[in-house]
């Protein structure tokens, strides 16, 4: 922690006057850290991270602030290490704690439409920084049948029959699936700039109500993708969902399509933590086969 801070307070020109560890976080330790100026900030740091790990955090922090159509928040320092100071992602604090009533459901899923409506510049990345521990590749495609199938589905596939993660006729029905992606009905659109891991825990809610984004896997997607993420784990009301329809309405048949979307992040939880999730996967296999 003594070097953190050190960093910290290099990085912002100010010593840190105290500082507390946060519990959470699957890989990082996070502390808030008070300033000699007076300000919060959050911190946190990484005893290993892969190459790039927190700027390219930053940089997809950044590509979903820059529009100001959602809450994102500031990044004030960044950098990845060196032999002299520790890997580092400081932002801007959020008090968090408030609950988010149907109003405020209704305005995140519209800012989230907004968002989206925004735009990327490719499906993908034009930085080709890759996503996650699995280091899904995420170089810049045309169409999302090339994206979804050659950057992420198919990779993952490799990765699972490698690492004995699913079955034989799992993977080969996941094969099947990725043969298929043209024929699926999803809707030619551009790409969308996505969250990309939009779970419940990447959702901050201040205490007046807003939500926040926070831990993106940025990249150039189907706007469909963000929807059936947030429906993967639950923690997002109906009104949520009525608020982006509103602002930008989905093709229909979109919610028959959720099981294909959420084949990605199924397959990434089934290959580091088996169990459960190898049955969702089949599971969501076998609702994409009726579509």
């Amino acid at each position: 922690m003594d070097t953190l801070g050190a960093a910290v307070a290099h990085d912002l020109g100010t010593a840190v006057a105290t500082a507390a560890r946060l519990g959470g976080g699957d890989v990082a330790e996070s502390y808030r850290m008070d300033l000699a100026d007076g300000r919060r900030v959050f911190a946190k740091t990484h005893r290993t991270p892969p190459p790039g790990f927190f700027t390219t955090e930053a940089a997809g922090l950044q590509q979903l602030r820059e529009p100001d159509a959602i809450a994102v928040p500031e990044v004030l320092a960044v950098s990845d290490g060196d032999d002299s100071s520790p890997p580092r992602l400081v932002l801007e604090w959020i008090d968090e704690g408030g609950r988010s009533s149907v109003d405020d459901e209704y305005e995140f899923g519209r800012r989230l439409a907004r968002l989206h409506l925004t735009g990327a510049p490719c499906f993908g990345r034009d930085d080709r920084r890759t996503t996650g521990s699995l280091a899904l590749p995420n170089d810049p495609c045309t169409d999302w049948v090339e994206f979804f199938g050659d950057r992420r589905l198919t990779p993952l596939l490799r990765i699972a029959r490698g690492r004995r993660s699913l079955d034989h006729d799992t993977l080969h029905a996941l094969g099947r699936t990725i043969d298929r992606l043209g024929d699926l009905g999803v809707p030619v659109e551009p790409p969308a700039r996505l969250h990309g891991d939009l779970w419940a825990g990447n959702r901050l809610v201040d205490r007046s109500g807003r939500s926040w984004l926070i831990d993106p896997a940025f990249h150039g997607g189907h706007r469909e993708y963000d929807l059936a993420m947030m429906r993967l784990f639950g923690g997002f009301a109906r009104p949520c969902f009525d608020g982006y329809a509103a602002e930008a309405p989905l093709a229909d048949g979109w919610e028959a399509r959720v099981p294909l979307h959420q084949l990605a992040p199924l397959v990434v939880h089934a290959i580091k933590f088996g169990g459960g999730y190898v049955d969702a996967t089949q599971r969501a296999l076998d609702a994409v086969d009726r579509i």
